[in-house]
């Protein structure tokens, strides 16, 4: 991970700031842990209580406890029954606002992540928020992992932020609730950013009765 040394760990302070203004710096970060590096390319910003999308729009539960506590840490959690999906809290505490992880390129650990990812295309080992925490193999042990401290297993590298001529905003992925909100961004032209999909909402059979 030698091309990675000139980066620098993000301090607390990036994130402790509104989740629309940290969303867009985030592309271009780099994602360690263990073997494995991935440069975000795509993100989504999610705002709490004023978010109808936000896990945490119907207050603090178990589950997303992480969100309500202090910017720079990471809230895992399990979805569909098989993947896990991260994000990065932001803003003060209590108000639980956090930009999920949706995509990157991996830039170290590319053997270990093809592995982890049954030998996927590079451009797909990380496009999409299940398939990035696959790569980088983050479950829920990694739930509240402070991404700002050196010692944590979880880490967000930085330089240079992606400049803002190369960004693109546009609607969330699959949410049904405020879905027309354009607070997915992504780093225009990258292969690795994930396809659009709008929310389908599922069909209940039919009453045969």
């Amino acid at each position: 991970m030698g091309e990675l040394n000139r980066l620098r760990l993000v301090r607390r302070a990036f994130f402790d700031r509104p989740v629309l203004d940290v969303a867009p710096e985030l592309l271009g970060a780099v994602v360690v842990h263990g073997d494995v590096a991935i440069r975000l390319t795509e993100v989504e910003a999610y705002d709490g209580a004023d978010d109808p999308a936000s896990h945490a729009f119907r207050g603090k539960t178990a589950r997303n406890a992480v969100m309500f506590g202090r910017p720079g840490h990471a809230y895992v959690y399990f979805t569909y029954g098989m993947h896990f999906c991260v994000n990065l809290v932001c803003g003060e505490e209590g108000r639980a606002a956090a930009v999920l992880l949706r995509a990157g390129e991996v830039v170290a650990g590319a053997e270990v992540a093809r592995m982890r990812r049954a030998d996927a295309p590079d451009r797909d080992l990380a496009r999409g928020p299940a398939r990035l925490t696959k790569a980088l193999a983050i479950d829920r042990a990694l739930d509240g992992a402070d991404v700002c401290d050196p010692r944590s297993p979880l880490r967000v590298l930085r330089d240079e932020p992606v400049s803002p001529a190369r960004r693109t905003t546009g609607p969330r992925v699959g949410v049904d609730a405020a879905a027309d909100r354009p607070w997915r961004w992504w780093i225009d032209g990258d292969p690795t950013v994930s396809a659009y999909r709008p929310h389908t909402p599922r069909r209940r059979p039919a009453n045969k009765s």
